[in-house]
């Protein structure tokens, strides 16, 4: 790493603006145990803050194992996931789906800082289906939203995982947006946690948002 960069990028252990709870402090220490986690909740358990949390934490601390983070999302609302005709470059066309990605970053971090980080490319964000044939070497991979994955892209995003990096799937199996619920991948990759070692799903279950939100997952469910 240059000398500028190491300016630029602290290190060692960092100061992030806001604490974890006990129930995160636990998960994040899961995650950490394993090569693949999936953090499951309803709406306004603070998955992609989490996984957002982590990704940066790990690369902070361990920059020569992960250098890049490396952020992916489906893109709901396209035909079959995919992005077709729409308009702009590659970066353009994903902004609107990585919003949340950047807002949770912003609230870790500094805005500025995190801003290079993705000006320089320690921070990318990839289209879902834009993957294939790729591999991810030495970085944190989140796939942020995966219920909305289908189970081929799953398979396909799983296979490319390389040496020194980690996975990390967050999703709402409540939530699902596709047209064909029975086609989001995330259950289907739940229901083998058991029959592999270094495969974890952490179900998180406090809620970070105005506590009308439960009452309102619950009106929806009946």
């Amino acid at each position: 790493m240059t000398e500028s960069k190491e300016k630029r990028v602290p290190k060692g252990k960092i100061k992030f603006k806001l604490e974890l709870t006990k129930e995160q402090k636990e998960s994040k220490a899961e995650i950490l145990r394993h090569t693949i986690s999936i953090l499951t909740g309803v709406a306004g358990t603070s998955k992609t803050f989490l996984a957002c949390q982590t990704a940066l934490d790990l690369h902070f601390s361990n920059r020569n194992q992960y250098e890049r983070i490396t952020i992916m999302r489906p893109m709901v609302g396209t035909e079959d996931n995919k992005m077709g005709a729409l308009p702009g470059t590659l970066e353009e066309k994903v902004e609107p789906w990585m919003i949340p990605i950047r807002e949770n970053m912003y609230q870790l971090y500094d805005k500025t800082k995190i801003d290079t980080m993705f000006k320089e490319g320690i921070i990318r964000t990839l289209p879902l289906q834009y993957c294939q044939g790729l591999t991810f070497t030495d970085e944190v991979v989140i796939i942020d939203e995966s219920q909305n994955a289908t189970a081929e892209q799953f398979e396909m995003i799983l296979t490319r995982l390389g040496k020194r990096s980690k996975m990390i799937f967050t999703g709402d199996p409540n939530q699902i947006q596709l047209k064909q619920k029975s086609k989001s991948g995330l259950q289907r990759l739940i229901d083998i946690v058991p029959l592999t070692e270094n495969l974890t799903n952490i179900v998180l279950t406090e809620n970070y948002r105005n506590p009308i939100i439960r009452e309102i997952i619950k009106l929806y469910n009946k």
